[in-house]
């Protein structure tokens, strides 16, 4: 069984990568900063209920193309392309669309995939999941809480003590550091 796991992530990840290099040679590349302060609210200033009423221009005025393919459009960047599959910081990891913590550098860890990868969200509230029958796959799709943006999707390989792989696009995340 074990095999068979990893023939499909190893399957899974030539696929996104192909489908993120296709994506990424059809739309403009941002560097890590991709969205300015002044384009992201801060971590409270809106609701859940606020972010429902975005429009797609909505979105396309606060993301870069790139964060929008991936976060609105549901896309995957190519693997050991983004900014933080390879990232060693201390502190937390937000949605780039609506600032929301969803993961701590605490429980990140390298999963060999070529994206950043924790073994569960920073709280309970965070991140949503749902199924995910996309590229002929069944896979559990996970989602900022608050603005419902897709940020990755979630694997049962992943290290004790849960088990879990939260395999995350580093395009739909914004660092912070811990002071």
């Amino acid at each position: 069984m074990n095999r068979m796991k990893t023939v499909m992530v190893c399957f899974m990840v030539l696929a996104t990568t192909l489908v993120g290099c296709a994506e990424s040679s059809a739309g403009r590349t941002m560097s890590k900063g991709e969205v300015s302060s002044s384009q992201a609210p801060s971590q409270g200033s809106k609701n859940a209920e606020d972010y429902a009423r975005f429009t797609e221009a909505d979105w396309r005025k606060r993301l870069s193309a790139k964060q929008f393919r991936i976060l609105r459009e549901k896309g995957t960047e190519g693997s050991f392309t983004g900014a933080y599959w390879d990232h060693k910081g201390k502190g937390v990891y937000k949605c780039a669309a609506c600032r929301l913590v969803l993961f701590d550098s605490k429980t990140k860890f390298k999963s060999g995939t070529g994206w950043p990868s924790f073994w569960k969200p920073a709280n309970g509230q965070s991140v949503h999941t749902k199924s995910d029958g996309s590229l002929g796959m069944r896979r559990t799709e996970a989602l900022c809480k608050r603005c419902k943006s897709h940020l990755g999707h979630v694997f049962e390989d992943g290290p004790q003590p849960t088990g879990m792989r939260y395999c995350i696009n580093s395009a739909s995340l914004i660092f912070e550091s811990r002071q």
